[in-house]
C-alpha cells in the first residue's frame, strides 16, 4: 500500500506527479510492477530465506523491467519492503554492464541489510538484499545481473546505520567496509553533510554514475511513524532533506528508490507525506 499512498497523497494540495512536473520534468508513471504473492505456508524456516521462491521470481521480473527503463530517465521507484532491491538494482546494474559499466548505491537505512541466509536471526529477505547485492545469498538472486557481484563493493556507501546483527557485523569487517559505512554515531561526530560527501565520493566513483536506496527507518520515528521496523535515534527531517539535496547535486545521479513506508502504521499521514516532500529534494528541488 505504500506506492499507492505516496502517489495520492494530497501535499499542499498536489499530488507527486503534480509537484513533479512544476519543477520543469515531464513525468510518466509507468504504473506497478505485477508481482506474485506469497503462499501461505511457508517453504522455509529460520534460519532458512521465507518465501524464497516468490522472491526470486518478482526480483526476476522487476530487474527485467528496470533494465528497460533505466537509460532513458532519472527512475523514481516506490516500494514495498527493501527485499526489492533486489531486483531493482540488479535490472539497473545489468543495464550498466551492458554498457561495459558498473554503478555506485548509496543505501539509507537503520540497518544494514547484510544478513545472509545462513546469519539471518529471522529469516526474511528484507533484512539480506544489500548482502545479496554484493554476492552473498542464493545465486538466482546473486546472479540477478550476471556475474556477481550486483554491485561493486568499493562503490557501495550505508548511511544511518544503527541496528546491526552480529553476522551482519562479521560480513562487514570480512569485506573491509567499515570506512563506506557511515553509522549514526559518525553522523553525531561529524554531521549529516561530512557524511554524505564522503559516501557521494564514493559511489560516484563508478563509471555509470550512481543510485540511491532510502529506507524510511533511517529517519527517527517521531517524523515517520509509518515504517515496520523502527529504531530511535535516526535522522531527522532537516538532515534527510539535506543529504537528499546534496545527492541530486550530483550529474552522475541515476535513480532514487523510497521503500517501507507503511501507511496502515502512518499517524496522520506524516510519513506518506514526508516520502513525497524527499523524493522532491531527491528530484532537485529547494528552498530558493
Amino acid at each position: 500500500m505504500g506506492p499507492t499512498a505516496i502517489r495520492r497523497a494530497d501535499v499542499r494540495g498536489k499530488r507527486l506527479s503534480d509537484h513533479i512536473k512544476a519543477l520543469g520534468y515531464d513525468f510518466i508513471d509507468h504504473g506497478d510492477i505485477e508481482i506474485g504473492d506469497p503462499v501461505h505456508s511457508l517453504e522455509a524456516k529460520p534460519p532458512g530465506p521465507i518465501h524464497l521462491k516468490e522472491v526470486i521470481e518478482n526480483s526476476e521480473r522487476i530487474a527485467n523491467i528496470i533494465t528497460k527503463y533505466v537509460d532513458e530517465e532519472f527512475l523514481i521507484i516506490l516500494g514495498g519492503d527493501h527485499s526489492i532491491a533486489m531486483g531493482t538494482f540488479g535490472g539497473i546494474s545489468r543495464a550498466s554492464k551492458q554498457r561495459g559499466e558498473e554503478v555506485g548505491l548509496v543505501w539509507f537505512d537503520a540497518h544494514a541489510d547484510m544478513n545472509t541466509p545462513s546469519s539471518s536471526p529471522s529469516g526474511n529477505l528484507h533484512g539480506m538484499p544489500l548482502a545479496t547485492l554484493l554476492g552473498f545469498g542464493d545465486k538466482r538472486l546473486t546472479e540477478l545481473s550476471g556475474k556477481p557481484p550486483i554491485i561493486n563493493p568499493k562503490f557501495l556507501a550505508h548511511i544511518g546505520g544503527r541496528d546491526f546483527d552480529a553476522g551482519e557485523i562479521e560480513l562487514i569487517q570480512k569485506l573491509n567496509l567499515r570506512d563506506h559505512f557511515f553509522t549514526m554515531s559518525d553522523i553525531d561526530r561529524r554531521g549529516i553533510l561530512a557524511c554524505v560527501k564522503d559516501a557521494l565520493a564514493i559511489a560516484s566513483g563508478a563509471s555509470g554514475g550512481f543510485s540511491a536506496t532510502f529506507d524510511a527507518d533511517i529517519l527517527d520515528p517521531r517524523f515517520a511513524p509509518g515504517s515496520g521496523t523502527l529504531v530511535r535515534g535516526g535522522i531527522t527531517y532537516r538532515e534527510a532533506h539535506l543529504a537528499l539535496e546534496e545527492l541530486a547535486g550530483s550529474e552522475s545521479f541515476r535513480s532514487f528508490e523510497i521503500v517501507e513506508v507503511n501507511p496502515t502504521l502512518d499517524v496522520s499521514n506524516i510519513t506518506v507525506e514526508l516520502a513525497v516532500e524527499l523524493i522532491l529534494s531527491a528530484v532537485g528541488k529547494t528552498i530558493l
